[in-house]
């Protein structure tokens, strides 16, 4: 088959993802950056220029963005409708972390499925010259979100897990790697990605009004055990996890995850203190797809960050 040639893209992004979209243009030679004057008028509504709007027509065009509260999602979408409208030979949002994909189902009548919304949201993205929207997500929570989208953007679903491998093939042979996972659900969304690895998968049982970490199946004995999800938010799961998992004889236990969301600063449960290293995570894997968190976590033990830089880079040529 013969290769296509890669196309030249013109790269926005929002203030918070400004890190990120350096490193995704020092990838590749055929990415640009450009840049957007994010103001506000005296009452805080968004005033918005998009710089080089004239010279941008007809060329391949891109938005970083970064939804990592309300507060900044309107002044990024006013940006990412009006792009597609200035005349663009193609349009693609890049949302590393969709936001309100874990709610997505309803429990009771009046529960609001924000997952939805945010995907009708996204689906009346206008369309560009050359046609719907491509929207790439990373590790989107439930699969079966990609039915929320219209037909107006076309889903590009992505995954951080060839990061993870990529790094544990750099740890020391030695090191005997066991995946874990801390529910069926991870199990069912990432074990087919991680089947060379021998695997733990562990459970949530109901006592009383406590639900309990236990393990299902595996065993952890010897091995360093990493434990593998989409995302974190206070973290509660996994320290019950690696609870567990030591308590089963797991020699360590780190922890993966593609999207480091921890509100309220709950990252800093899992910082390494003198006095607790023995109960702590060996290595705390996440990728860039929340800024924020990237900024927080700098240099904080036992924290380490794996770049969707290159994989971004990549799908702008899908």
């Amino acid at each position: 088959m013969e290769k296509r040639d890669k196309k030249q893209v013109l790269l926005y992004h929002c203030v918070e993802a400004e890190d990120l979209a350096r490193k995704v243009a020092a990838q590749s030679e055929f990415i640009q950056l450009q840049t957007i004057n994010w103001r506000s008028f005296d009452d805080g509504f968004p005033n918005l220029f998009i710089n080089n709007a004239q010279e941008i027509r007809g060329q391949h065009v891109a938005f970083l963005a970064s939804f990592s509260s309300p507060a900044v999602i309107f002044e990024q979408l006013s940006v990412i409708f009006a792009l597609p409208r200035l005349f663009v030979a193609s349009f693609s949002l890049v949302l590393p972390f969709f936001p309100t994909g874990s709610f997505e189902r309803m429990e009771e009548e009046g529960d609001v499925a924000t997952a939805f919304t945010m995907a009708r949201i996204l689906s009346n993205i206008p369309i560009s010259r050359g046609g719907p929207t491509s929207l790439v997500i990373y590790d989107i929570h439930a699969l079966q979100e990609r039915f929320y989208f219209g037909d107006q953007v076309l889903p590009l679903f992505e995954t951080g897990i060839p990061l993870l491998k990529q790094r544990l093939h750099q740890l020391p042979e030695s090191e005997k790697i066991v995946i874990a996972f801390p529910d069926d659900g991870a199990w069912k969304r990432f074990h087919k990605q991680l089947d060379h690895f021998p695997m733990v998968v562990c459970n949530k049982v109901r006592e009383g009004d406590k639900r309990i970490v236990r393990l299902k199946e595996g065993n952890p004995k010897g091995c360093h055990v990493v434990i593998v999800d989409d995302l974190v938010q206070s973290g509660g799961t996994l320290i019950e996890c690696q609870k567990v998992l030591a308590a089963n004889g797991a020699a360590k236990v780190s922890a993966y995850v593609t999207h480091g969301v921890f509100p309220k600063h709950s990252w800093e449960r899992f910082v390494h203190k003198s006095e607790d290293l023995e109960k702590a995570f060996a290595y705390f894997w996440i990728t860039d797809s929340c800024p924020l968190t990237v900024k927080a976590i700098a240099d904080k033990a036992p924290f380490e960050v794996l770049s969707l830089a290159g994989s971004i880079a990549d799908a702008l040529q899908t």
